[in-house]
């Protein structure tokens, strides 16, 4: 029996949190501290914490292990020895405010919200608000309280972001995304529909395509950003593509990226989104090449979705024995992906 292809198992580039992202530098580490937060960045927690012993052993900046363990044990999805050391590297303070306390504090937030204790992360968000005023600490806690059904404390928040930077359109479009996951999505739009309205003519043919592209527009998206192709950049052959894709036509969309990835093969969003729109024209070897040629670009934003997504393509071509091992595998590194773990325990029946 033909199997029904569904995109909902697949992962776009948007929404796709990794830990890599959070590994903002901090001065004033040591040898074994900085092997072990490259470690991390590998994705080897185990050896990472090793490591990080290692580093205390030596006498090397005690806050900065205790906050690099933080931040493997997220990567293990142990958030309750997240918390912990985060805890641990804010009582190492001078009792002098520096850059490092309000980092350590983004990171608490985070094992915070993560373990489900929603209340403890506004609070944190609370406490950085009360010190300075962030447009970050404003989205983030706008986002838990939206988790937490304050949608008229959520609006505030967003609406003080929007205030502080009108220009910020990614931000923007966070919003509208957070938003309508939370069922608001008609909220989200309006705020689209305002931006349009009071900077379409200092606004971008990229940044104006892609607002019509999430308010659904798509004939309007693709005629704009097809404009915006001719001295464009990744991004804009990114949303062209996904505009025509949602018109419909995958064939001019793959032929979208395959343009830009002739000219530039450094796109890591592209060979993802290239072997989205593969899959759904039935051509799974085709996606399964365009997700491993993005997984050999270093360093790039997108590895979670494209390991993920190889996993799939190898299960739509059958070979159920290769995407188990794939999925066990993907699991050490991200182990609270629940979409991944139904995902193992579907390929087990095969």
């Amino acid at each position: 029996m033909m199997r029904v292809f569904k995109s909902s198992r697949l992962r776009v580039c948007a929404g796709v949190l990794t830990l890599a992202a959070w590994l903002t530098g901090c001065g004033g580490a040591g040898t074994h501290t900085a092997e072990a937060m490259q470690q991390v960045k590998e994705l080897q927690y185990k050896e990472a914490l090793a490591e990080f012993q290692t580093a205390s052993d030596a006498g090397e900046n005690e806050r900065l292990i205790r906050r690099g363990q933080g931040i493997a044990y997220m990567g293990m999805a142990d958030y309750e020895n997240a918390i912990a050391s985060f805890e641990a590297a804010l009582q190492e303070s001078n009792g002098f405010v520096q850059s490092v306390d309000y980092d350590l504090n983004y990171y608490l937030a985070a094992a915070y919200a993560k373990s489900g204790q929603l209340a403890e992360a506004e609070q944190i968000y609370d406490a950085i608000l009360a010190m300075k005023s962030d447009e970050e600490a404003y989205f983030l806690r706008g986002n838990i309280r939206l988790e937490r059904n304050h949608f008229e404390g959520a609006k505030e928040d967003f609406d003080k972001v929007i205030s502080m930077d009108g220009s910020n359109y990614s931000r923007l479009i966070e919003i509208y995304q957070a938003l309508d996951k939370c069922g608001y999505k008609e909220v989200g739009r309006q705020y689209l529909h305002d931006c349009l309205e009071q900077n379409s003519s200092r606004m971008s043919n990229f940044d104006s395509g892609r607002m019509y592209y999430y308010l659904g527009e798509f004939s309007q998206a693709c005629m704009i950003l097809e404009k915006a192709k001719e001295k464009g950049n990744a991004d804009s052959y990114l949303y062209l593509g996904k505009a025509y894709e949602a018109t419909g036509d995958y064939n001019y969309a793959s032929s979208v990226y395959n343009s830009w990835l002739a000219k530039d093969a450094g796109s890591a969003e592209i060979y993802n989104q290239l072997g989205l729109c593969e899959m759904h024209k039935g051509n799974y070897q085709a996606a399964l090449d365009a997700f491993q040629s993005g997984m050999k670009i270093e360093q790039n934003p997108v590895m979670q979705a494209l390991s993920f997504n190889e996993i799939v393509a190898y299960e739509y071509l059958g070979d159920y024995a290769k995407a188990l091992a794939l999925v066990e595998n993907y699991l050490k590194n991200y182990p609270d992906d629940e979409t991944a773990g139904r995902e193992r325990d579907f390929l087990k029946t095969r």
